[in-house]
């Protein structure tokens, strides 16, 4: 094992070293031709800072291509002495001792949604013959007093229908400091020392039993792997939006995936869900420092788990990436808005990784990943001040006369020269890094016979065309949404941890405008204005115009259901895993969709905090789940007192969220309310809770009579 370690991180140091000369030195070279070429007619310094920032984003754009060109070249070989996978027997024999816990942290999540996955995951791991290996923990941060009686009847339904009362376990935090990591970090100092794996799922991810046998199986073979991350597949999208980025991801993924395999190697990321980690030395080394400064930069670390990766290597362990792993699934945002929301969070936590990035102990490959995780979003800002720097250099162009004697003792005038013969190579070579890539994963999905997984050749190409007219359109809109994710986090100004979105119900007209509606004006003025200074620029900036002006119409189509519909009925961005869904998938769907269980009480499932004062089954379950509370103070007795008063007499809609939240997490005084409210006489405010029917109308008495 240690000869394996020493031969990947030299391979690794040589791999490295390459690509920084693939990507520096054609940058640099690029960057020189473009100002060579200029006509030198405007301000030097617009020409200059032109020229930087092209060299930053065509560097930034070759990083992409070249990992890209790696694992083509990966996946033609079909070998990989380094695969974390590779020489593993067929067998799945595994030690009795290496238990793995299967963790699901869950934030105000559909726990219907929720346990609908996990019923999927346990009975395939049942199917194994395994499932006495591995137990399941929901370990909940919800604030939300609905969706915490929500999570408590679905995870007790699941236990009695599947008899798994000692193997699937729930547990809600009181308080939910430092968010999904914190979560983490209290279930290992409560449980960690019982396990030797866990496996972090995200509330909408998926694994299956033999991918996780696998994933075991690989770290026993690895006693220096902490980290085993796999590369899920993005599955269950129904608008167009989520069926273009669930195709480009399938068809492109294994070649990105395989490409970053082939540079970082033990040096891996690690992306916080779907992988497998070994408890003790995540629970030694991966502890999170608080950053210096105050939030959103300082404070807290809202991305975690690459600097978790980062702290598991600085303590001489690896975290690989098992880009050939199968079985592992995840979904994506249903609309362009709700990955911006998303995004907004994500941009505001790689951004704090700037404080690491000169830390001590760090390897330079995970300095260079944070810096690649903020140029992510940090590359919009410089791309949107390219595009201004290019716009001013027209705009002069049309109003400066260029000076044609800038030596007075000059004879002959000086002419502008413009090198138009090195603009179209220039060009080409821009966008030879931008779709060769896809143009070589066409060609390799054809020649190994794969194209019929996505509907065959010719739909392929279509939807690979589809894929690029709608990914440019949207590229000018997520240009200006990460440039104001990077400038108000500069600024201060952060953003909280909402739940994400999983819902098809598409994005409204209204909220559309109110999301877009700058953009497109933005994009109307600049290209009205450019039009009139110099109209040959516009046509060069048209793409960047038109998807800012069709931001509004284009939100809300690619949001929409029915169009993903319409484009699987033309056989349009199929993914192999819709035409042959594995039985994980349907079994997780099915439950989705299956009616609830039969109450008497007419009470939605949505309603959680009236379920649990009123139903006696909820209210003994929550009780039941709550630990002991000690004796409250006088002050405080008065306080709920007060407050079970005013529930009683105006009904449960007067309490606030917050006030909710008190009372179940008092057994007494949630107890008191229940039989209270029991004890109300038909009236207006035992109609409120539920606990009468409503009263027939007066013409259908009438009639009876």
């Amino acid at each position: 094992m240690t000869d394996f370690h020493q031969e990947w991180k030299k391979a690794a140091h040589s791999r490295r070293k390459i690509l920084m000369l693939l990507t520096v030195l054609p940058s640099v070279g690029a960057a020189y031709l473009m100002y060579s070429m200029m006509p030198h007619t405007a301000s030097n310094a617009i020409e200059i800072g032109l020229c930087v920032l092209f060299a930053i984003l065509f560097g930034w754009i070759s990083l992409g291509f070249w990992s890209a060109v790696a694992g083509v070249i990966l996946l033609v070989r079909g070998v990989d002495r380094f695969s974390p996978l590779r020489d593993l027997p067929d067998d799945l024999r595994i030690d009795p001792a290496a238990k793995t816990a299967l963790l699901f942290p869950v934030y105000n999540e559909d726990a219907k949604n929720v346990m609908a996955g996990v019923r999927a995951i346990w009975r395939s791991l049942v199917a194994t013959g395994h499932s006495d290996q591995f137990d399941i923990f929901i370990i909940s941060d919800s604030t939300s007093p609905d969706a915490w009686i929500a999570e408590e009847e679905a995870w007790h339904l699941f236990c009695c229908e599947e008899n798994a009362f000692n193997k699937v376990f729930y547990r809600r935090r009181k308080k939910n400091t430092r968010r999904k990591s914190g979560n983490v970090a209290d279930f290992c100092r409560r449980w960690g020392r019982l396990y030797r794996y866990m496996i972090v799922f995200d509330a909408d991810s998926l694994l299956t039993g033999p991918c996780m046998l696998r994933m075991v199986q690989a770290m026993e073979a690895n006693p220096r792997c902490g980290i085993l991350q796999t590369m899920p597949q993005l599955v269950n999208a129904s608008s167009l939006f989520s069926r273009m980025q669930q195709f480009a991801s399938r068809l492109y993924g294994p070649v990105f995936g395989a490409g970053l395999h082939f540079w970082q190697l033990g040096d891996a990321q690690f992306w916080g869900h779907n992988a497998i980690i070994r408890v003790d030395l995540f629970m030694k080394h991966c502890q999170l420092p608080i950053l210096p400064g105050k939030p959103p930069l300082g404070g807290e670390i809202f991305s975690h788990d690459i600097v978790e990766a980062a702290l598991m290597c600085r303590a001489g362990y690896e975290v690989w990436l098992a880009w050939d792993m199968t079985g592992t699934y995840e979904e994506c945002p249903p609309s362009m808005i709700d990955e911006l929301i998303r995004a907004r969070r994500w941009c505001q936590g790689n951004l704090q990784h700037g404080s690491l990035v000169f830390a001590n102990g760090f390897a330079s490959i995970h300095r260079m990943l944070f810096i690649n995780g903020i140029m992510f979003y940090a590359s919009a800002l410089l791309w949107l001040g390219y595009l201004i720097c290019s716009s001013a250099q027209a705009v002069a162009e049309a109003f400066i006369l260029p000076a044609y004697f800038p030596d007075a003792l000059t004879l002959f005038p000086v002419w502008p020269t413009l090198y138009s013969t090195w603009t179209l190579p220039l060009l080409g070579c821009t966008l030879i890094l931008l779709f060769l890539p896809k143009l070589l994963t066409l060609i390799l999905v054809t020649a190994r016979g794969e194209a019929s997984d996505f509907g065959g050749f010719i739909r392929l190409v279509l939807s690979i065309l589809g894929e690029i007219i709608l990914s440019t359109l949207m590229a000018p809109v997520r240009m200006l949404a990460h440039s104001t994710f990077v400038i108000s986090t500069i600024l201060g100004w952060g953003v909280g941890w909402n739940p994400q979105n999983r819902s098809d119900q598409g994005t409204s007209w209204g909220d559309a405008i109110r999301f877009h509606w700058w953009h497109s004006l933005l994009g109307l003025i600049w290209g009205w204005f450019m039009w009139l200074v110099n109209p040959g620029f516009f046509w060069w900036l048209s793409p960047i115009v038109t998807g800012l002006v069709l931001a509004i119409p284009l939100s809300v189509w690619t949001s929409r259901v029915s169009w993903g519909r319409a484009a699987r009925r033309c056989g349009l961005f199929l993914a192999p895993v819709e035409l042959v869904p594995p039985a994980e998938l349907t079994v997780m769907l099915d439950k989705r969709h299956s009616p609830t269980p039969y109450t008497p009480f007419d009470i939605p499932e949505r309603c959680g905090f009236l379920r649990a004062v009123v139903i006696p089954y909820v209210h003994f379950l929550h009780l039941s789940l709550l630990r002991h509370k000690r004796k409250p103070t006088p002050e405080r007795l008065a306080r709920f007192d007060a407050l079970i008063d005013k529930a009683l007499r105006l009904g449960p809609d007067s309490l606030s969220k917050a006030d909710r939240m008190k009372i179940l997490s008092d057994p007494e005084r949630l107890h008191e309310l229940h039989r209270k409210v029991w004890g109300l006489d038909d009236s207006p405010q035992a109609m409120a809770w539920g606990v009468c029917r409503t009263p027939e109308p007066q013409n259908a008495r009438t009639h009876t009579l």
